[in-house]
């Protein structure tokens, strides 16, 4: 696959997924993420796309691999977290939520959620 076919399965997928089709972004975010796992754009758009499409552990294995690639993305960071937290998994949900809210202290739903979290990690 040539780089230019990669961005374009990204574009396309990034379309399908701000137009609400979740399922249908997965597959061309998956090749372009195939093609370049390092690009952190990509896996993070493939996470919302999981996310979206209520695959929680898979959604979980991209924003992880952000995170690893950019420690400080709020974003990643925080849906991390949210995917965490939809498996019930609210004490690994913890960390991330917590860093994100302090990185961006200014947004109410990191903190809303990191709270969440801890009172059902209690």
């Amino acid at each position: 696959m040539a780089s230019t076919d990669a961005y374009e399965d990204y574009r396309s997928g990034c379309e399908l997924l701000e137009g609400g089709n979740h399922h249908a972004a997965i597959l061309p975010l998956a090749r372009a993420r195939d093609f370049d796992p390092a690009k952190a754009s990509v896996r993070e758009a493939l996470g919302r796309a999981y996310f979206g499409a209520q695959r929680y552990r898979d959604a979980v294995g991209e924003f992880q691999a952000v995170v690893e690639i950019s420690p400080v993305n709020d974003y990643a960071l925080f849906c991390l977290g949210r995917s965490l937290q939809k498996l019930g998994q609210h004490t690994e949900a913890c960390q991330p939520l917590a860093i994100a809210a302090c990185l961006r202290p200014e947004r109410g739903d990191y903190i809303a959620y990191r709270n969440a979290s801890r009172r059902l990690a209690a």
